[in-house]
């Protein structure tokens, strides 16, 4: 079953793939169009593994919000580029741990923030916002971000398996800004799609892009990510960066399928703390 083939508003373009409905229909979610169901065919034979990818990011962003809330004590996280709502959202999980978790959500295709506040927005604890994560002052000026996340309490900033949605200069200014709205002891967690294949980068780059009419930025390698939190001057957490599907997996006797054509690489850093 999928949506049907008409705009829910005019607002939304459903013959442009988009990168969250894509990311849907990866999961196997509902919430995508025709467009983005042929960018995903497509992608699959370039890339036959991601659907596997796609799950095992899934899988990573639970357990990292759920260590940063039961081991460090986190209690307000700013999804960057948070998608279409699917099972165990951020909030879900952070407020299994802590009721008085506050989750801010943060995207820009309009289909996110129509659906994310009939399923997201689901308590005072929880804001969808429409926004161009690069807009750093004007996220932190809403209200939404006012209310929730507190100025003088640590944060989880998320760009869970979005920093490959952006051009090389736009990465870092970003992700500085928000490191300066942020409480030392604060939290990043980076990661985004690498491969070691040249071939595979250039093939998914060029066809994301045209595929979302320029709305993206390219495939990386695990150095360039790794370049990302020594530019921050973060301290990386354990077990370090690495294929995120080895990130603190929740049982080493699982077998954990992985994608082998590319991977969500990256990790958690700590803002560090002043002494």
């Amino acid at each position: 079953m999928t949506r049907e083939e008409k705009p829910i508003s005019d607002a939304i373009d459903t013959r442009t793939p988009s990168v969250a409905r894509m990311y849907d229909w990866l999961l196997d979610g509902v919430d995508n169009y025709a467009a983005d169901r042929k960018a995903c065919e497509d992608l699959l034979r370039i890339a036959p593994s991601s659907k596997v990818l796609a799950r095992n990011n899934r899988a990573f962003l639970r357990r990292v919000v759920r260590v940063l809330a039961q081991e460090y004590g986190i209690r307000q996280f700013l999804d960057h580029g948070s998608g279409l709502p699917t099972q165990d959202n951020v909030h879900q999980v952070a407020q299994r741990v802590d009721r008085s978790c506050r989750i801010v959500y943060l995207d820009t295709d309009p289909i996110v923030l129509a659906h994310g506040r009939s399923r997201l927005d689901q308590n005072d604890r929880v804001a969808v916002l429409r926004a161009d994560m690069r807009e750093t002052e004007a996220i932190f000026d809403t209200p939404e971000v006012r209310r929730l996340i507190r100025k003088d309490e640590c944060t989880a900033a998320l760009f869970v398996s979005v920093v490959h949605c952006l051009k090389d200069e736009d990465v870092l200014p970003m992700l500085a800004a928000v490191k300066a709205r942020l409480k030392p002891g604060s939290f990043f967690v980076i990661c985004q799609l690498v491969s070691d294949r040249a071939d595979i980068r250039n093939r998914v780059t060029d066809l994301m892009d045209q595929a979302t009419g320029g709305q993206w930025g390219r495939v990386r390698t695990a150095d360039e990510v790794r370049a990302y939190f020594d530019a921050l001057g973060l301290d990386i957490i354990d077990p370090g960066l690495c294929d995120v599907t080895d990130w603190r997996p929740d049982s080493e006797l699982m077998p954990r399928p992985k994608a082998d054509d590319w991977v969500e690489w990256g990790g958690v850093g700590r803002v560090p703390i002043r002494r």
